[in-house]
Formats: structure tokens, sequence, C-alpha cells
């Protein structure tokens, strides 16, 4: 980025005090001395409208903070963005997924793309073009007002926004538990073309015995029917790890929650370097595989048991890949051309805060 070349732009900042980010209108509360710097309070059920700009434009930055030591907070408080009009969202996740870490979490993580500063302060950095308008909103889908919301959202104005410059999107779903013998869905009904961006994982073991990371995620791309173009080795192979699972951060992949105790697993993967491109549709997934010994998984899975041979295991062996039924949500980050297919509907609050531990 050539950060000394001078550019005909217009530099805005959207804040609870200058929502309209009008020029030469911030800091005006309290004569100036920090009268208005936050939403206070944010009531139960409301929507705030966070920006509402007219193009062409870029989002560039996007901070905000609220109390911490809530995840009943941050899976509720859900951010949506609509571009250019459009009247469903090309974002709609809750505020903790979106900023990288899953399960209402708040633990330090440092990405290119995302981060949580000390675990408090949410940072994205992800580029957002809009040729019209952006409309960023911010719903309290708690039953309780909430002392203090904090934010602000650094944009440009008059950009010049390329013919093939695509829309950002990002969508959040949870399946608790996904069935067994189910892969989960990270994203599916994409029309149109487009480059897949990044993906959050969010993982709640129901098996803590064995290691729940052997599953495959795979890319299916434009006209590919059974079998995907792109097939990854493993879970953790997909966020650049290898023989299970550390806390790492990295500036595109990594894992900024491993919690044993709770088994709770949150990890990400930036696809800046190498970003999967679509022409027409796009389908994302996981298998729900894992591995360990075959007596313990028997026991847990009954009936329901299903097996192969571990890769490289002995004949006399009892390593398994098992199927498995775990927790699951996730984040899907991508841009596109517009219109866009409407998202399925938004998990309901209940479901995406049931079995999110609070402790």
């Amino acid at each position: 980025m050539s950060m000394y070349r001078l550019k005909n732009l217009r530099s805005r900042a959207a804040t609870a005090e200058n929502p309209r980010a009008e020029p030469g209108a911030g800091g005006k509360a309290n004569n100036g001395r920090k009268g208005s710097p936050f939403i206070s309070p944010m009531k139960a059920g409301a929507t705030h409208v966070l920006l509402d700009a007219q193009g062409p434009g870029m989002i560039r930055h996007v901070w905000c903070t609220l109390p911490p030591g809530r995840p009943d907070l941050l899976r509720n408080q859900i951010l949506r963005m609509f571009w250019d009009g459009q009247s469903h969202p090309s974002v709609e996740v809750p505020l903790g997924d979106f900023f990288g870490v899953a399960h209402g979490r708040q633990c330090e993580l440092t990405s290119e793309l995302v981060s949580m500063q000390a675990g408090k302060g949410f940072n994205c950095w992800i580029p957002m073009p809009f040729r019209h308008g952006a409309k960023i909103t911010l719903e309290n889908d708690t039953a309780e007002d909430i002392s203090l919301i904090a934010y602000q959202i650094d944009f440009t104005l008059d950009d010049v926004i390329e013919e093939d410059a695509g829309y950002f999107h990002a969508q959040f779903r949870r399946m608790n538990p996904c069935p067994l013998f189910q892969d989960y869905t990270i994203l599916d009904g994409v029309r149109g073309s487009g480059v897949y961006l990044g993906t959050v994982l969010g993982i709640r073991s129901l098996f803590r015995e064995h290691w729940w990371g052997e599953g495959e995620v795979k890319f299916y791309l434009d006209d590919d029917t059974d079998y995907p173009t792109i097939c990854g080795t493993g879970a953790e192979d997909y966020m650049g790890s290898a023989w299970g699972l550390e806390r790492v951060v990295t500036p595109y992949q990594g894992a900024p929650l491993v919690d044993r105790q709770l088994q709770l697993y949150s990890l990400y993967r930036f696809h800046v370097k190498d970003p999967i491109y679509f022409r027409s549709n796009l389908t994302v997934t996981i298998q729900q595989i894992g591995g360990g010994d075959a007596g313990p998984a028997k026991e847990h899975f009954g009936a329901d048991y299903v097996a192969y041979p571990a890769v490289g295991a002995g004949p006399d062996s009892e390593a398994r890949y098992v199927e498995r039924s775990d927790d699951w949500s996730s984040v899907a980050y991508w841009y596109q051309s517009l219109p866009t297919v409407p998202f399925p509907a938004l998990p309901k609050r209940a479901a995406r805060s049931v079995d999110v531990p609070t402790g």
C-alpha cells in the first residue's frame, strides 16, 4: 500500500458521537471534552445504525468494544452490513465471531485481517468497497440493556472502485450438534462470481476421549457435484498446524482458543496469499471425523459407531478414524458480485447461546 501517495480522497470516521461521519463534527459534545464516546445504554432489542454513507467509497477499519467477560453478549450483538441499497444484508454475524474468536470468548488474537487486542479491543482491516452506499447496523439481541458500546468506522470517499471489485460478505452458522455422519456446512447457496477470503471455526467437542480434528475441509467450486475441486487433509492442517492443536496466532492462520477443560476450540484461516476463486457457485464443508482408539469410541457411540483404519496404522493397531457428532459454528468471509442470494435465517438467540459456557 502506497501510503505516501497523494490521492484525491476524503477521510471520514463514524462514531457514536458522529454517526453520520460529517466533516468537522467530531468531538463536539461537552464542548469538545469527551462528552459522548459511546452508545449508552444500548437498549435491549435496539438496533443502532453505526454507518450510513453514500459512495463511492471504501471502509478501511472497524473498531469496537463493549464490557468484557460476557460470552452471551458477544454471541448476541448482531453486526449487519448492506451494500448499494440491497435490502438483505451481505454481512450477518455475531460480534465476537466476526472479529475472529468463536464461543463468545475474548482472548488475544492478532491477525492480518481481524484482531482482539488484549481480548478487549476488536479490530477489522478487511477492505470493503462500495459504489453507491454502505450501511452498517448493530442489534442488541439480548433481554438486557448494555451499559456501553464504543465504536469507530474509518472510511474514505471518492475511491475509484474497479469494475471487477467484489462486495464483502460474511455469514455465521451454527449446528449444535451437527448430526452424526453429516459434514458441517460452512457455506453454501452462493451464486455469482467471487473469491473466498477466509474462515473462523468454533468447535465444542462432545467426545473428549478422542481427537476431533481429522475432518477434511472441502471447497466445491462452480460445477462440482459429488467431489470438490479443493480438499484439505484435516482441521488443524487447514489452519496451518499439524499433529494436533496448540494455541497459536499468526498473520493468516491460527488457533487463539484451545481450552481442553471446556473442550472449546476456535480456529481461523485467511486466504490472503492463496485466494480461492469461483465463477458461479461455492459450497464449503468440513467432515466430522476424529481419531483415536476404537474401544472408547465403540463405548461412546454404541450402535452408531462407524470407523475406518487410520492411515499409516499397523495391522494390529486399534487406531481409527471415527465418525463424530460435535457442536460446530463458523464465519465464512468472501467477496462476490451483487445482487446476492439472501442468507439462510440467522439462528435464533436461544440456538446461538445454548451450551456457550459463561465461565
